[in-house]
């Protein structure tokens, strides 16, 4: 790092707030796959009875995550790189096991990527479908979903706590004009591939022109726009009485209580894979310092000199990235509880389930008790804001991360100038592999979840990586406290839990 290129820390909370960004960025990404698919997947399966291990995993891991970005701060070097330093079985040259794994978990990211261009691709086929098959699809689904929607009504109003509605008749006329070769499903129109292939060629050549700068205001719009939305729906829900929630279950939610399993879904599997992507997954963790050095923490800083102007100037922009951390942390975690909470209280009551095909109409029903007629309009445009955002940030993250690994296992070189290329070809490339996951395995949800599993079995490892950096790779002077390494101790035993427990719901 070039001396001139040091800069002093803000000191003022004003000019601090200019400051912070990549929890931002990171924010924007986990809204979208996190909060909206998989967190209210889990509330529709599990009611309230998980809300507890939601904001554990929204909260607990932001204590690893900063660990990674202070060695980042202080070393200026990027996370694979940083991890390629954990002891460990390595490949001379080739990355250590660390690495190795990452690449693995990145191929489940992708995927995941491929199911949230997929829900991106449903809204738009829902608000604005491309072919005729399209339109008639969404006028029987529309139908199914009024109808499930409008006999928990009924049945609430009677005083019962279930209902039952035959939903035949509204694909009657659809199943009879468009034949499905497999005999009680209904046929796909293309409509959402279609959207899926235009929005991935677009975010293509955004992302290979784009700055740092237009991904945070583009995602952090995007984010916040949908957040107000999900806020007011929560808040209006409470004038719903079939679908308002009291204290009591709120209260009892955050009990540590777990729902039974039934041959048709696993709540817990569903939830374990949440918590790998809420708050700070796995891939996060690992994008969270890409996104300081960029935003110039690390230059800033400087390279370390030994000198107390160094030192001053590392601690005072450690304290930005810490306010950076914790005011990202408080924003998801706000929404990851507004979003559960609206698939515990509408979602399950009902007895929906967002999958497949129809996972975005399904969610749309949430909106359906406050918006009514205008349900699915707010939610489409709130969908394809957090979808989007997900789709965009996520894609910028893996191409500065996959051009990173190549650096590490020795397939390119290890200047800046033969990275920031990589970035800039797979930044167009990656969207275009998204897509073409999404075509040939169309179901979004699945594809998220596959991708917080793999994540949550990579927690322990990163919870490893952390502890090594906070006690091989800190700097004299700097060191956190004892209070921190207690609650960054915590962190790593609930990272460890999480993998294990992972394992073992995937396997049983």
């Amino acid at each position: 790092m070039k001396e001139n290129e040091t800069i002093s820390p803000p000191t003022s909370l004003g000019r601090i707030l200019l400051a912070v960004g990549p929890g931002l960025i990171v924010a924007g990404s986990i809204v979208g796959s996190g909060e909206l698919i998989a967190t209210t997947k889990t509330g529709a399966e599990a009611g309230f009875s998980l809300l507890w291990l939601i904001v554990i995993g929204c909260v607990i891991k932001v204590f690893a995550q900063i660990e990674f970005g202070r060695y980042a701060l202080i070393s200026g070097k990027t996370t694979l790189v940083a991890l390629d330093e954990v002891p460990g079985p390595r490949i001379k040259g080739r990355g250590n096991w660390l690495v190795w794994y990452w690449l693995i978990m990145w191929l489940a990211s992708i995927s995941q990527l491929g199911g949230i261009v997929g829900g991106v691709g449903q809204a738009l086929s829902i608000s604005a479908p491309l072919t005729q098959q399209g339109v008639a699809y969404n006028q029987a689904a529309d139908a199914e979903q009024l109808a499930r929607f409008d006999a928990f009504r009924q049945a609430h109003h009677r005083g019962e706590t279930e209902s039952d509605v035959s939903t035949s008749n509204t694909w009657g006329t659809y199943d009879a004009t468009y034949r499905s070769a497999d005999p009680g499903q209904h046929l796909q129109p293309h409509d959402t591939a279609i959207w899926a292939i235009i929005i991935s060629l677009l975010t293509s050549v955004i992302l290979v022109v784009g700055r740092y700068s237009l991904i945070q205001s583009f995602s952090t719009a995007l984010v916040a726009s949908f957040t107000l939305l999900v806020v007011v729906n929560v808040y209006w829900l409470q004038s719903e009485a079939e679908f308002a929630f009291s204290a009591k279950e709120f209260l009892s939610g955050l009990m540590f209580s777990f729902p039974e399993k039934t041959a048709e879904i696993s709540p817990i599997r569903t939830a374990l894979a949440t918590f790998g992507i809420i708050g700070v997954g796995a891939a996060e963790l690992i994008t969270y310092p890409y996104w300081c050095l960029e935003k110039g923490y690390g230059k800033f800083t400087g390279a370390n000199d030994g000198s107390p102007q160094w030192k001053q100037r590392a601690a005072g922009w450690m304290r930005v990235m810490h306010f950076d951390a914790w005011g990202a942390m408080l924003i998801y975690t706000f929404a990851t509880v507004a979003f559960y909470l609206l698939g515990a209280s509408v979602l399950h009551r009902i007895g929906l389930n967002p999958e497949k095909g129809d996972m975005v109409r399904t969610l749309a029903v949430m909106f359906q008790p406050v918006f009514s007629e205008w349900a699915a309009t707010v939610f489409l445009f709130g969908a394809l804001a957090v979808l989007y955002s997900t789709f965009f940030v996520a894609n910028a993250s893996h191409a500065r991360t996959f051009s990173d690994a190549l650096r590490v296992i020795g397939v390119i070189a290890h200047d800046e100038q033969t990275r920031d290329r990589w970035i800039r070809i797979l930044s167009g490339v990656f969207p275009i592999l998204c897509v073409v996951i999404f075509i040939a395995f169309p179901a979004p949800a699945q594809l998220v979840l596959i991708s917080g599993i793999a994540q949550g079995v990579m927690l322990p490892m990163l919870a490893a990586a952390a502890l090594f950096f906070r006690y091989k790779r800190s700097v004299e002077g700097l060191e956190p406290g004892k209070t921190w390494d207690v609650f960054l101790w915590l962190s790593a035993v609930a990272m460890l839990v999480t993998g294990v427990w992972t394992v073992v719901a995937v396997l049983s």
